[in-house]
């Protein structure tokens, strides 16, 4: 038996994945042809047709679309022993790839990887921002080797270190402010002007639980692309929204005549953790990885509170 090579799978996977050969070729750093060729050894060595080539499109046999979801789990076991021989020596050296929801990286990871690259100069880091479902299907996947989001969220199968909680706050245009000046009750929002973003964001249904109102997940709600875009929107007197501590200590509201107000609810917290694949070698590595994100977020805490502090007495 002529087992597959790690570089057809490897092929193999990219034509899936894109559904085009120029752009599989690409994504593999070879030329068409090498791919086409590799290919082509490979149903060989099976005996079995795994692709239907025309001019127009790239259709996978039912055969050849199994082989192609095994083939991610093998190149996932082939990543996950290189990377376990790197884990025995340095901890945090060489690459590693991390996913990041959209609400989360512009807002914390600009703090905190100064200081990263500081404590581990040997850390190669590649970022991947993506919607909470596209990173955790990459994680599944072995695209990336973990992801930072923001619980409650299905991740499937996956050792969670919990980090830090972000509060969320109800935001409103200066001149639309309520005459409250203490926590603003989820039933007093106008949700005829709720402005949140668009499906597929978790913070969307973090919104929706901190609200308590399951009404407002009818077409009535204003959707945004991101947290800026809401922000904009709210100071342009278009509604109100809800957004992330994290947001707001990043800066995100200078500039602007928008100012908030902390909500009445029990569900105002979303928990931010670090996620990778559970019985994963680099399991250590993560731990110590998360276990520097939080330690980095607690200093950025203090150094918050303090000159307030200082300013108080």
């Amino acid at each position: 038996m002529i087992l597959p090579t790690i570089k057809q799978l490897q092929y193999l996977t990219a034509l899936f994945e894109h559904g085009h050969f120029g752009k599989a070729a690409e994504a593999c750093f070879v030329t068409q042809s090498t791919l086409s060729a590799g290919l082509r050894e490979l149903e060989t060595a099976l005996d079995a047709a795994l692709v239907e080539r025309t001019k127009r499109v790239v259709r996978f046999t039912p055969l050849g679309e199994k082989i192609a979801r095994k083939a991610y789990l093998v190149l996932r076991e082939a990543t996950e022993i290189a990377h376990l021989a790197r884990a025995a020596g340095k901890p945090l050296a060489g690459e590693l790839r991390l996913g990041v929801i959209p609400t989360i990286a512009p807002f914390f990871l600009p703090k905190v990887l100064p200081g990263l690259r500081a404590a581990y100069p040997e850390l190669k880091l590649y970022l991947r921002e993506e919607m909470s479902h596209v990173a955790c299907d990459a994680l599944a996947r072995g695209h990336v080797d973990c992801v930072l989001l923001a619980l409650p969220y299905p991740c499937g199968d996956v050792e969670v270190a919990e980090l830090f909680d972000d509060t969320l706050v109800a935001a409103f245009h200066r001149q639309d402010l309520p005459a409250t000046t203490s926590a603003v009750l989820p039933s007093t929002l106008d949700n005829e002007h709720l402005l949140l973003l668009e499906d597929g964001h978790c913070l969307r249904d973090h919104s929706l639980a901190a609200c308590e109102r399951p009404d407002l997940r009818g077409d009535r709600a204003i959707l945004g692309t991101s947290l800026h875009t809401l922000v904009q929107m709210v100071d342009n007197r278009l509604g109100l929204t809800l957004l992330p501590q994290m947001a707001i200590d990043a800066g995100i509201l200078e500039g602007t005549d928008v100012v908030t107000r902390p909500l009445a609810s029990d569900h105002t917290t979303r928990r931010i953790a670090l996620v990778w694949r559970r019985r994963s070698p680099r399991d250590e590595e993560f731990r110590l990885l998360a276990g520097f994100l939080r330690a980095a977020h607690d200093e950025l805490r203090t150094d918050a509170v303090a000159p307030a502090t200082l300013a108080a007495v």
